[in-house]
């Protein structure tokens, strides 16, 4: 079940799991930030990390909704900080790199999931907004992991997350281009952080039942390819405490990931050339 993005009280259900997670903590878990946290998969990540103990560090451009699901949180007994930042504006996401890199307050776990997509084929679109999709798939996701993982290499711990896709592994364009780089960086960055006690894992969804599709224009579908929320981020956060670099959930999406290793790829361009006709 996914709940509303800014719920004005927290569902008796979470109650209980706040309580029971949070009281069975022997020791705090450390603050998270989480981009895009007002929303879709990025709330479902702050609820869950809530849920395991940790304080937040919300970032995400709307300030109204960064405070509704702010104040849900902290009723649950964690603190929550925000920051109002469009990652697209090098002087925002400057400051959401200052909150990071400071180990006065150092925070534990990055999970850079702030994105959205463009519908339609490259030369549909103006070069800006080319551009802004790069600048908050990519370029945020490269300095914030940099801040994030500088601070958390001088501790000895600490962890990013992020979100990519399975566009990744298809070719579709710029997003799937801007996805592949957010695979390559990951499993990079966890064979080379693994040694300093920081786990960096590379989140692969597919489709989501979220607010994503609809803001593209897109009608969302239902079927046993699109996954909820919940379910998704549960098997991401396990992924990671289990330090491994790729979490791709659903039998489904792993048997389409393998396919696509073995198929050339001239061969899915193709296919997909047809699907569009």
């Amino acid at each position: 079940m996914v709940l509303p993005s800014c719920p004005s009280e927290l569902p008796e259900s979470w109650r209980h799991r706040f309580a029971g997670r949070v009281s069975a903590q022997t020791s705090p878990p450390g603050t998270a930030l989480v981009t895009g946290a007002t929303a879709g998969i990025g709330l479902e990540f702050a609820r869950q990390l809530a849920a395991r103990g940790h304080d937040l560090v919300l970032v995400a451009r709307d300030r109204q909704r960064l405070d509704d699901v702010a104040g849900t949180l902290r009723r649950a007994g964690v603190t929550v900080e925000v920051l109002a930042a469009d990652l697209a504006d090098r002087d925002q996401l400057a400051t959401v790199e200052a909150r990071l890199a400071d180990r006065a307050r150092p925070v534990d776990l990055l999970v850079n999931n702030a994105g959205f997509g463009l519908k339609g084929r490259f030369l549909d679109h103006e070069v800006a907004d080319e551009q802004r999709l790069l600048d908050v798939l990519v370029t945020a996701v490269m300095r914030l992991s940099h801040a994030a993982l500088g601070a958390q290499v001088s501790r000895g711990r600490g962890g990013v997350l992020n979100v990519s896709s399975v566009a990744a592994y298809l070719p579709r364009g710029s997003y799937s281009a801007a996805k592949a780089w957010v695979n390559s960086f990951g499993r990079w960055a966890a064979a080379e952080y693994r040694p300093h006690g920081v786990t960096v894992t590379t989140l692969c969804p597919g489709f989501v039942k979220t607010e994503f599709h609809q803001r593209m224009g897109v009608r969302r579908g239902s079927g046993p390819l699109w996954l909820d929320a919940d379910f998704l981020v549960s098997e991401a956060l396990a992924d990671f405490d289990r330090g491994r670099a790729f979490s791709i959930p659903g039998r489904r999406y792993r048997a389409i990931v393998a396919v696509t290793r073995l198929v050339p790829s001239p061969v899915l361009q193709r296919l997909q050339s047809l699907g569009r006709r």
